[in-house]
């Protein structure tokens, strides 16, 4: 499948591109054609999720075919603009272990293999199938207390409450094809492949987009009051390439049933392999956007909600025992049947196009093409 095809002859998809001299547009894709729907009704992605029949109004909606999929490749945005970005770690029992090795080994790659020997003789499979807040997990967190290897990232792991943080900033994530950052202080970093759920200000899930949220492991591994200063850089929040609305052919239990591949390709040759399924989560979707919209925060123009990732790599790349690290140059593809292909290249922070099309940015361009 190439990346920017179109399989899905009865999928409703939407997705962003920009307009050279025009702006960012809402676009509707149609067998292989992409057809602009802004509109006054459609001004923004957020008004067309937050419709009451997001599908209906995408299949009816008029607009001006601009070109094939590939004529688009080089214009597409983040298929999201006013939502806000947030993103649940700790979801997989596996990324959780490899969570904890981070912690333990103060973000030292060198030192997270005798870890995990360690970490792995003691937990074994006792984490699989278990529910996070049940009985069960707190006779295994007071195991793991006695052992010493208790960790915040277990307790959100296996704990009542989910981790919940904002990625990045609405209007900052990167789309198809666009160069992902790392901030320039990692040296131990990998992309990790999620499903997104698509939120509306209701809290109702309506669709599902690809996400690569950039992890630099030896940052947070320090500790996790650097969560921030790992998690949101410039261009480190990369989806797409579309949003996938919910209809008769596409459900949240497809979501539940994802199965994601991913694969990088350095310059120096190397090949990365990675799978990430969505059927070994901890917690349910819909307990995610749950957990994080409700009396206690609400968001008025929705939000896009990263799952967690089952994938962590530690396949040895520059030498024995240190595992995996992006090299720049490396390009990441996150495929998954139902959603297509998420495709961007690895750069410095400081390397990629500054994010300078921000809100205000967006509210003075539609104002002057008379769409508010």
């Amino acid at each position: 499948m190439l990346p920017l095809s179109n399989p899905f002859s009865n999928a409703a998809l939407a997705g962003r591109v920009w307009r050279p001299n025009i702006g960012p547009c809402v676009v509707a894709i149609r067998g292989d054609r992409v057809i602009d729907i802004t509109s006054h009704t459609i001004p923004t992605m957020r008004d067309l999720c937050e419709a009451d029949d997001p599908v209906a109004l995408l299949n009816a909606a008029a607009g001006e075919d601009i070109g094939s999929l590939s004529d688009m490749a080089p214009h597409l945005l983040a298929p999201v603009d006013l939502h806000a970005v947030k993103a649940c770690g700790v979801t997989f029992a596996n990324s959780m272990v490899e969570r904890v090795i981070e912690e333990k080994a103060d973000g030292d790659p060198e030192r997270a293999n005798a870890i995990r020997d360690r970490v792995g003789k003691i937990i074994g499979d006792s984490l699989s199938g278990l529910k996070p807040g049940s009985v069960e997990a707190e006779k295994v967190k007071a195991v793991l207390q006695a052992e010493g290897l208790w960790s915040q990232y277990l307790e959100v792991g296996i704990g009542p409450y989910a981790e919940v943080f904002t990625k990045s900033q609405p209007m900052s994530a990167v789309g198809y094809g666009a160069e992902v950052g790392l901030h320039p202080v990692s040296k131990w970093n990998n992309p990790e492949p999620e499903v997104v759920l698509c939120v509306t200000s209701k809290g109702t899930i309506i669709g599902a987009t690809l996400g690569n949220d950039v992890n630099l492991r030896d940052v947070e591994g320090r500790s996790a009051l650097l969560l921030g200063k790992a998690k949101d850089n410039n261009a480190s929040c990369a989806l797409g390439p579309f949003l996938r609305f919910f209809d008769d052919n596409y459900t949240l239990d497809d979501v539940r049933s994802a199965e994601l591949t991913m694969t990088v390709t350095g310059t120096d040759g190397f090949t990365l392999d990675g799978q990430s399924s969505m059927t070994q989560i901890s917690r349910d979707p819909a307990d995610l956007a749950a957990q994080t919209i409700g009396r206690h925060h609400q968001y008025p123009d929705g939000f896009v909600l990263f799952c967690g990732t089952l994938f962590a790599p530690t396949k040895d790349r520059d030498a024995p025992g240190q595992g995996f690290t992006h090299h720049i140059g490396d390009v990441v593809d996150i495929t998954e049947p139902k959603l297509g292909t998420l495709r961007n290249t690895v750069r410095l922070s400081t390397e990629c196009p500054e994010w300078t099309f921000g809100t205000s940015a967006l509210m003075r361009n539609l104002a002057a093409r008379g769409l508010l």
